[in-house]
């Protein structure tokens, strides 16, 4: 039984920015694409339905900077950044990665547009 002294064992961070139509830059949540719109209620349904939504915290986010890869959601611990998410890749996420302890490589954002993180420390002023 979780009380409400228990910290999540995971965050999971959805984009839900959305560009007004024209805009050039891409949006996670898109008007012309009712999936991208249902992503984050699927996630947080998904998590009820299999009973570890105490453990595992959904939250909405603005963008998260990998705007061409969308839609995404980052998972921590970890810095797991997932990509063009639909149901399907989450449903898997939820049992291969949070579930199961089990990166789900495919889904991962490539390397070459993520890369390592940058310590903070090495270029404070």
């Amino acid at each position: 039984m979780l009380n409400s002294g228990n910290q999540p064992a995971f965050y999971i961070f959805k984009c839900q920015q959305s560009a007004p139509p024209g805009m050039p830059k891409p949006s996670c949540v898109k008007a012309d694409d009712p999936e991208s719109q249902q992503l984050f209620q699927h996630l947080s349904q998904s998590l009820m339905m299999k009973g570890i939504i105490g453990t595992v915290t959904p939250v909405q986010t603005g963008c998260l900077s990998r705007c061409q890869q969308g839609p995404v959601m980052l998972v921590e611990p970890g810095h797991t950044m997932y990509v063009g998410l639909t149901k399907e890749k989450i449903d898997r996420i939820i049992d291969e990665h949070i579930i199961g302890g089990k990166v789900v490589e495919e889904y991962v954002i490539p390397a070459e547009v993520w890369g390592e993180p940058i310590d903070p420390a090495s270029i404070a002023r």
